[in-house]
């Protein structure tokens, strides 16, 4: 079973909307993030060992632990809240305010199927 979710995932027609929960909030220093549906390219299971870029700007990193906030690489802006468990979602885009978001969510298969069944929809 999972802990206390980190993120809520909201999806509309035009928009996916990632809610930041509690004390998480702090650690990333953002309430929410709002992506555009048609900038998202792939939607999978996060690989544990993955990891983000190496500048956090800002937000938290304990190596193992915890990354949350945004990081930055060379042309890539990424929003990570990951307890680098297995219960993360990976979203690659290709639009203007980020490339990638790497976050943990209570149920994953339910967020793949409904994130993937709706980009499959569009």
């Amino acid at each position: 079973m999972s802990e206390v979710a980190m993120v809520e995932v909201e999806i509309d027609d035009d928009t996916v909307t990632v809610h930041v929960l509690g004390g998480h909030r702090l650690l990333a220093l953002r309430q929410q993030v709002v992506i555009d549906r048609a900038a998202i390219t792939e939607i999978t299971t996060a690989e544990v060992d993955l990891r983000p870029p190496w500048v956090r700007a800002p937000g938290t990193f304990i190596p193992g632990v915890i990354a949350a906030g945004v990081y930055r690489g060379k042309g890539r802006k990424e929003f990570w809240d990951t307890t680098f468990t297995g219960h993360a979602v990976r979203i690659d885009l290709d639009g203007p305010d980020f490339t990638r978001l790497v976050v943990d969510v209570d149920d994953l298969d339910a967020v793949l199927d409904a994130l993937t069944a709706e980009s499959v929809r569009g």
